[in-house]
């Protein structure tokens, strides 16, 4: 199989390309270089710009990135003999808060630069006349967990370990989480079956957690007790909007995103390739803070 990678540096990309075989061809596209595609078979687009929970970040660049790369790679696709496309995308696409189940039907309504410029990639693929010999799909991850990942959970991972109580008890939240591990098994599936029709597929793992279940599941991987505090929520509330003015890491973006409840369907892909997720929730989890102790 001969595969055309963009974002091969960044979590998603590095792992993929650990999952492929030996005998595998693949050529890394590197930044600014021309965009050639050759005679590759399989065209995944990796690359991204992160969503940045303190805003401090251009906002043209999540559009730059995350909207018009992506075009010129979709482009470079359809102008080419590859048969198949994969991009990632993103549950923040359609929605930055839930009170229900997502699911991939949910009319679109992204709050933030990053949400709308994934929404814009995804818009833009599928307004584009398709041939039916090539077949594409746009993945939507909730956040994505893996061993070595230096993102979102390993900053929950320090904060456990610096023996501090845990400030956020009094809310009860469950939320989805995809496992590094999941996502790669997936992306093999999709393109070694040929039937799985091309469309929007969300990638979660079948379980969600609530964080303070998180913060417990953390503190065992270390061995340690953990103080759940259940601080008054308008107290946080306030803490987080003095954040919002100071750009600091606990803001008001940053509590919804700790607090509130978000939990993502995978049936529709599960449907897809008719198998069973690889690993769970807990499993993941515990493979992943294990890493931690030699990062």
């Amino acid at each position: 199989m001969k595969y055309f990678i963009t974002g091969h540096n960044g979590f998603v990309g590095y792992n993929f390309i650990k999952s492929l075989n030996q005998n595998d061809e693949k050529y890394l596209y590197n930044k600014n270089s021309e965009i050639n595609i050759l005679d590759s078979e399989i065209v995944l687009n990796f690359a991204g710009k992160a969503h940045d929970l303190k805003n401090i970040i251009n906002s043209q660049e999540y559009y730059t990135i995350n909207t018009e790369f992506a075009k010129k790679i979709f482009n470079a696709f359809l102008e080419s003999k590859a048969k198949v496309f994969i991009t990632i995308s993103s549950v923040k696409a359609v929605a930055d808060n839930l009170d229900y189940e997502l699911k991939e039907d949910e009319f679109p309504n992204p709050i933030t630069d990053y949400g709308k410029s994934k929404l814009l990639a995804e818009q833009f693929i599928f307004s584009q006349t398709i041939s039916n010999k090539k077949r594409v799909y746009v993945l939507r991850p909730c956040m994505i967990y893996g061993p070595n990942n230096k993102g979102n959970l390993n900053l929950l991972t320090k904060f456990v370990s610096m023996g501090f109580p845990w400030p956020l008890g009094a809310f009860e939240n469950k939320r989805s989480f995809c496992s590094i591990e999941n996502l790669c098994f997936i992306i093999q599936e999709l393109i070694k079956n040929e039937s799985i029709q091309s469309g929007v597929y969300n990638i979660a793992d079948d379980d969600p957690i609530s964080t303070n279940q998180l913060i417990k599941t953390i503190a065992a991987s270390q061995n340690k007790k953990i103080k759940i505090l259940k601080i008054p929520k308008n107290i946080l509330f306030l803490l987080a909007k003095i954040g919002d003015f100071f750009k600091l890491s606990l803001n008001t973006e940053s509590l919804m995103k700790l607090t509130n409840n978000y939990v993502v369907s995978n049936e529709k892909i599960k449907n897809a390739i008719c198998k069973k997720m690889p690993i769970t929730s807990e499993d993941g989890l515990f493979k992943t803070l294990a890493s931690f102790k030699h990062i």
